[in-house]
């Protein structure tokens, strides 16, 4: 999984969040960073409001919390979001050393991003594609 500071980085980055089934996230503002959430239509699902998304926690929980602004929430996304994310510009991924180098095409040609997991490889050939 991602670090919330890299999901922070690629949201300030301009990486957009729509909420779905299956989505990790993290509640900020609330010494709540710990406690990873996923979006389940069964505890937790997203409402559309006037005032933006909610997420809303549904059946008992050992907190109170009814619901969340999205804006209070980071998207930890996937392994394969952020592949897809990567769109025509992912090239492959590499094996390295004791981590993973994602390979990107950019300006006609190929930029290596390494990390110690495949989704932190991921998400810095993402965070340095929105950056441009």
């Amino acid at each position: 999984m991602i670090s919330i500071e890299l999901a922070l980085r690629l949201q300030a980055a301009g990486l957009q969040w729509t909420p779905a089934s299956g989505d990790r996230f993290v509640i900020t503002g609330v010494d709540m960073d710990a406690d990873v959430f996923v979006v389940s239509e069964l505890t937790i699902d997203v409402h559309q409001a006037p005032t933006g998304s909610l997420i809303r926690f549904n059946g008992t929980t050992e907190w109170a919390l009814d619901s969340v602004q999205q804006d209070d929430t980071v998207w930890l996304p996937r392994e394969g979001q952020l592949r897809e994310a990567l769109g025509a510009r992912f090239r492959r991924l590499e094996p390295v050393g004791d981590g993973y180098a994602v390979v990107v095409g950019r300006g006609g040609r190929d930029e290596r991003h390494v990390d110690v997991d495949a989704e932190r490889a991921y998400a810095r050939a993402l965070l340095a594609i929105l950056r441009t």
